[in-house]
């Protein structure tokens, strides 16, 4: 069968086009199911206070056996996991402290070792929040907080700031752009913040 050419050329390019606008499309709202979920967290959300997120920091110590362990100190990486001696990757973001605590003495006993205690402890949970904001840098994460009151905490928008393009990224890698104006209109969802992220206020065009 003879090919038209130009026929062919013609009909990719609409493709082409109609892709792009659908691609377009998805992009113009957030994937608010994604951003409103906790990162790390199979548990729908609920008591993310007491739970280990990616990008906390953890310690674990060991004690009892006759030759003394050293503390491990690791950030909880982005596929959730710390990676520990004898043992390798185990699962921490989604529990709590004593969950983690429990799942490792049962990799370590009686396999490793007959007789030893484990401690989880957590360093300081911190997110970001930067650009026009009066207070950009490093805050503490003290419990939960959404988008707009860790932008508060950072001292609010500046006069230069564009509410309408905020971006968080999560301590995975997952970039999210909001509209502040309209989470603070009560028209879209405050997404929660967790120790890792980035809250970057974009500058608007004057």
């Amino acid at each position: 069968m003879k090919v038209n050419m130009s026929q062919f050329i013609h009909r990719s390019f609409l493709m082409l086009l109609s892709l792009l606008a659908l691609s377009l499309a998805g992009c113009a709202t957030p994937d608010y199911k994604a951003v409103m979920a906790p990162p790390g967290s199979d548990d729908g959300g609920l008591n993310t206070v007491a739970r280990l997120h990616i990008g906390d920091t953890v310690t674990v110590g060991f004690d009892g056996p006759p030759d003394p362990i050293q503390p491990h100190e690791e950030i909880i990486k982005e596929d959730g996991s710390i990676t520990l001696p004898d043992v390798g990757r185990v699962k921490a973001a989604g529990k709590t402290s004593g969950e983690l605590q429990d799942a490792i003495h049962e990799l370590y006993v009686p396999h490793y070792y007959t007789h030893l205690t484990v401690t989880v402890k957590t360093g300081d949970r911190v997110f970001y929040v930067r650009g026009e904001v009066k207070g950009p840098g490093r805050q503490i994460y003290a419990g939960q907080i959404t988008v707009t009151k860790a932008v508060t905490s950072a001292g609010d928008f500046t006069d230069f700031a564009n509410r309408r393009n905020v971006i968080l990224t999560r301590a995975n890698g997952q970039r999210f752009k909001l509209d502040c104006v309209k989470i603070l209109d009560g028209e879209a969802p405050d997404p929660g913040v967790y120790p890792g992220d980035q809250i970057e206020v974009k500058r608007r065009r004057l």
